[in-house]
């Protein structure tokens, strides 16, 4: 029996709907993990800030949630099981980009940060700028971060030649803009460009790149339009579809 409840290719790319910590054991080494894993912030799932504020300004259908599956306190416990085998599938000098919240009373980043340096080896952290104001109160919350961690054993993979790169990604650099998503859409879209932001300097093209919390298929979608091979799991049946 498959540890997957479906499976589907295309050229260059292959998407398996189930959960990851059953899909990954399956998967081959690959040369880039770029993720958006759920943050445990139990986002649009009625009574979350986004939520209110999608009801609020009419943007869901009666104001219905769209709750992300994994998104409450299970999170946390459920990237630490997972990061032992993103280490196993990336080979020597490949990176994993893990994005990640940017602030707020749980510090999330920065537990998540020595968990990625436990279990694979921690490289950077790079905030990523949104723009305009966001949500929230005091310090409204207008950045999330990437956490990059690397595998010991060889040279970093890394294609960019003009020492110019730096860990602060700012608006509208290469494209990448905030999303505001629409009522049908994943409630925590990431642009494209941020996907292929990270996959044009931590790999080539032809390369295998894993994403092991799909979503609507971002990193996917940046995969193809760069030229890599794309490797996705989501475990939401709309979504995957």
């Amino acid at each position: 029996m498959t540890p997957w409840r479906d499976r589907q290719e295309g050229d260059g790319w292959t998407m398996y709907l189930g959960d990851c910590r059953e899909v990954m054991p399956t998967l081959a080494e690959c040369d880039l993990i770029v993720t958006d894993p759920p943050y445990g912030h139990n986002n649009n799932n009625n009574g979350d800030l986004i939520h209110r504020r999608e009801a609020a300004l009419g943007k869901g259908s009666h104001g219905e949630a769209r709750a992300i599956a994994n998104d409450g306190a299970e999170a946390n416990d459920l990237l630490r099981g997972v990061l032992p085998e993103f280490n196993r599938l990336l080979k020597p000098g490949c990176c994993c980009c893990c994005c990640c919240g940017g602030g707020g009373p749980d510090p999330q980043f920065a537990r998540w940060s020595l968990w990625l340096d436990e279990a694979i080896g921690f490289k950077q952290m790079v905030v990523w700028d949104k723009g305009p104001m966001g949500m929230g109160w005091h310090y409204r919350r207008s950045y999330e971060t990437v956490l990059v961690a690397e595998k010991p054993g060889a040279a970093c993979r890394w294609f960019d030649t003009s020492d110019s790169v730096e860990n602060i990604i700012r608006p509208g650099h290469n494209g990448i803009r905030k999303i505001i998503p629409s009522a049908d859409d994943h409630p925590t879209p990431k642009p494209v460009e941020l996907a292929k932001h990270f996959i044009n300097l931590h790999s080539d093209i032809g390369d295998v790149v894993v994403d092991p919390f799909a979503g609507r298929g971002w990193v996917g979608v940046a995969c193809i339009e760069t030229g890599r091979r794309f490797v996705g799991i989501e475990i939401d049946e709309e979504h995957y579809r």
